[in-house]
């Protein structure tokens, strides 16, 4: 398992009864986690101390509780700066177990020893395009929301890359990707992490395992002749890190040899000094 055990400003405190407790720099949320299927004593004082806490509805969704916590703050992971709200269906638009991905693109952008051009895909908020950002690539960044590409481009500024080299695109991701292989644009990176289900903007349906493959296989047309790295994230149940191996050495490895590794991606507790499982990632580099 690739664990993210380098957070000062994150960590898991405690998980248990479907939920677990965690503090973003000086504040505590409790959150649901359909990982966390044991019950244990909530020994932390701030299970009862918390700031947020989201509710699930039995119905679907739920609702956030807070208790003095503000409408935004910040974290820091090394160089990077995040900017944090609570917003829809739990999140707080981070997810800190990506950290483990960071590093270990960043260390191969900083070591390529030329330049390197990466494309983040459902680029989210923009963890993986700060982290390459600032280990040296240029990156074109996309997803199909404003505002989560709105405020990708916050937490760029606040990290001192406001001026570095990053194309912020509001788009369809399978849409951009089409338009760039008739442009005849390459990367010599690529980052993914597609939802599990989406809808485009003129109601196309994206469900991922449906999807994903022949997406893999299309993003494969505009990598450069000499790759850097190619890396696709999952939190969905089905597609476990055999599926990804399996998948991005058929299409990616058959096409550019190389290796291929998959794994679960996970964050450490710090009241049982276990593993919290967070998904899976799968990572193709040439050798």
């Amino acid at each position: 398992m690739w664990i993210a055990d380098k957070w000062k400003d994150y960590e898991v405190l405690d998980c248990s009864g479907g939920e677990k407790l965690e503090r973003w720099g000086d504040y505590f949320l409790v959150r649901p986690d359909p990982q966390v299927i044991w019950s244990t004593p909530k020994n932390d004082p701030h299970w009862k101390k918390k700031n947020g806490h989201y509710h699930r509805s039995s119905k679907g969704g739920g609702e956030w509780e807070f208790f003095n916590l503000p409408e935004q703050w910040s974290i820091n992971y090394g160089e990077l700066t995040f900017h944090l709200k609570p917003f829809s269906f739990k999140h707080t638009g981070l997810f800190p177990e990506q950290a483990t991905n960071w590093d270990w693109f960043s260390n191969l952008i900083h070591n390529a020893g030329r330049p390197i051009k990466v494309l983040n895909l459902f680029a989210y908020t923009g963890g993986a395009t700060i982290a390459a950002a600032k280990a040296g690539a240029s990156v074109t960044h996309v997803d199909a929301s404003k505002g989560m590409v709105g405020w990708a481009k916050e937490n760029a500024a606040a990290s001192g890359l406001a001026d570095a080299p990053i194309r912020w695109l509001v788009d369809d991701c399978g849409k951009f990707v089409e338009r760039e292989i008739r442009r005849g644009n390459r990367y010599d990176a690529i980052i993914m992490d597609p939802p599990s289900y989406g809808r485009g903007p003129k109601g196309e349906i994206w469900k991922i395992e449906d999807s994903i493959y022949p997406f893999v296989e299309l993003c494969s047309s505009i990598l450069s002749d000499n790759p850097l790295f190619f890396l696709i994230n999952s939190y969905t149940t089905g597609l476990a890190p055999a599926v990804l191996t399996y998948m991005i050495d058929t299409v990616i490895g058959k096409k550019f040899g190389g290796h291929v590794t998959s794994d679960e991606i996970g964050l450490p507790v710090r009241s049982s000094g276990l593993v919290l499982p967070c998904g899976a990632s799968g990572r193709w580099e040439p050798k």
